[in-house]
C-alpha cells in the first residue's frame, strides 16, 4: 500500500520544478491531522465530490435548461468534461494532477440555476447590494455554505485549491474578490483549469448545438477550425452515419486545441525559467495558453457560436423566461422573507423586507436551486393550482 509521505515523495521525483507540490501547500485555515495515505489535494478533491453543492451541479443548466432534454450537457457533466481535459493537460507539462481536478471539480459550485442567464438576472438584482459573482459564491459554497464538520463551516480546502477557485477566469468567469486571498498568487494547475474550462465549453457547445438543431453543419463552414477538423476526419475514410460524423469533427477539434495549447505552454513555461512553484505565484503573467493562431482560430469560432446558436430564438427565449422565473421567486421571497424556509429563514430574528441582509439571504437561497427546484418553487407560488 501507498502510504502519503511515499506519493509525495513520488511527486518530487515525477512532478516539474515548478509543479505545485503537495507537501509544500500552506495548508489549511483549520488544522487537521494529515491522512495516512491521501495528500491534501487529494483529500481536497475527496471533500468537493461528497459535497451537497456538487451533487446538485446534475440539474443545473450549461445551455439548455434541463427540461429541454437529457442529451445535453449539463453543470456537471460540464464540470467532468473540464476536469478530465485539463487532467490531460497537467499530466503532459507534469504538474500536479489531484490540484487540477479538485479545483476543476469545483469551479462552478456557485452557479445558480440557468446557468448565465440565472447569474446575469441575480446580479442586475444585486446591483446595488453588492453583485452577483458566482466565483465568490463558489469560494463561499466551499468555506461558508457547505454544513459538513462539527468545528468549522465550509470545507476547509486548501490554500491553493481555494486559490484556484475564486481566481478562475475565462470569457465567462471574473475572479471574485476576498481579502484573505487577495495576494496569493495562482499555481500553473490553477491556470490549466481555467484554459480547460473555456476550451469544454467551447467544443461541447458545438455538439450541444448541433444536436439541438440551432446550428447546422453549414454555419459551422464559416470557422476554419472546423474546416481543418472536418477535412481531417474525411481524410481517415467516409462517414455515413451524420451522428459518428458529429463526434469525430468534436473528438478532432478538442484533439487539435489540446495539442497547441501544450505545444504553446511548454515553450512559455521554459522561456520563464520557473525554478518553483513560488515562482510561479509571484509572477503574474499567464503561461498556460494557446498560440496566436489558434487564438484567432477559437475567437472565430466563438463569434459563430454567438451569432449562430447562442442567439437563436429558442435559446433567447430559454433565456428570457430563466430571468423571468429568477426575478419573480426573488420579489417574492424579498417582499415576504416569511415565505422562506425555516432552514433559510429560521425566525430567529425578524428579517426586513428589502434590507440588504434579506437580499444577501435570498440571492444565496435561489443560487442553491437546481433548475428543477425552481421552476417547482416558481409553479407553487403563481399555479393557482398548484399545492404549495
Amino acid at each position: 500500500m501507498l502510504i502519503r509521505e511515499e506519493y509525495e515523495a513520488l511527486e518530487e521525483q515525477i512532478l516539474a520544478p515548478y509543479a505545485m507540490k503537495s507537501k509544500h501547500s500552506k495548508g489549511r485555515k483549520f488544522e487537521e491531522s494529515l491522512h495516512p495515505f491521501r495528500t491534501c489535494y487529494q483529500r481536497d478533491r475527496d471533500r468537493i465530490v461528497h459535497s451537497e453543492a456538487f451533487r446538485k451541479l446534475e440539474y443545473k443548466t450549461q445551455v439548455f435548461v434541463i427540461i429541454e432534454g437529457d442529451y445535453y450537457r449539463t453543470r456537471l457533466t460540464h464540470t467532468i468534461e473540464v476536469a478530465q481535459i485539463a487532467r490531460t493537460i497537467g499530466r503532459s507539462l507534469r504538474l500536479n494532477e489531484d490540484l487540477i481536478e479538485a479545483i476543476a471539480l469545483a469551479h462552478d459550485l456557485g452557479h445558480p440555476p440557468f446557468g448565465h442567464a440565472g447569474e446575469e438576472a441575480l446580479n442586475k438584482i444585486m446591483e446595488k447590494k453588492g453583485g452577483f459573482n458566482h466565483n465568490k459564491r463558489s469560494y463561499d459554497v466551499v468555506t461558508k455554505f457547505e454544513k459538513r464538520y462539527p468545528d468549522f463551516d465550509g470545507l476547509n480546502l486548501t490554500r491553493e485549491v481555494l486559490t484556484g477557485i475564486l481566481k478562475h477566469k475565462s470569457m465567462y468567469d471574473i475572479p471574485g474578490v476576498d481579502k484573505e486571498l487577495e495576494k496569493e498568487g495562482t499555481t500553473l494547475e490553477a491556470q490549466v483549469v481555467d484554459v480547460a474550462d473555456s476550451l469544454a465549453y467551447l467544443n461541447h457547445d458545438v455538439d450541444d448545438g448541433l444536436t439541438s438543431g440551432c446550428i447546422t453543419a453549414g454555419d459551422l463552414t464559416e470557422s476554419g477550425l472546423w474546416c481543418k477538423a472536418l477535412e481531417k476526419v474525411k481524410s481517415r475514410g467516409d462517414i455515413k452515419d451524420q451522428r459518428v460524423l458529429k463526434y469525430q469533427i468534436v473528438k478532432e477539434l478538442i484533439d487539435a486545441q489540446v495539442k497547441d495549447l501544450l505545444a504553446a505552454s511548454n515553450e512559455r513555461v521554459e522561456r520563464a525559467g520557473f525554478k518553483s512553484s513560488d515562482e510561479v505565484k509571484q509572477s503574474k503573467a499567464a503561461v498556460i495558453g494557446f498560440s496566436d493562431a489558434m487564438k484567432a482560430d477559437r475567437k472565430n469560432l466563438q463569434d459563430l457560436l454567438y451569432e449562430k446558436f447562442y442567439n437563436h430564438p429558442r435559446i433567447c427565449r430559454m433565456t428570457s423566461k430563466a430571468k423571468r422565473i429568477i426575478g419573480d421567486l426573488f420579489k417574492v421571497y424579498v417582499d415576504n422573507p416569511n415565505q422562506l424556509p425555516y432552514e433559510v429563514n429560521p425566525r430567529d430574528k425578524e428579517l426586513k423586507p428589502n434590507d440588504q441582509e434579506t437580499y444577501e439571504l435570498v440571492c444565496n437561497y435561489i443560487a442553491s436551486m437546481t433548475d428543477r427546484r425552481a421552476l417547482d418553487e416558481q409553479k407553487s407560488f403563481f399555479d393557482p393550482y398548484e399545492k404549495v
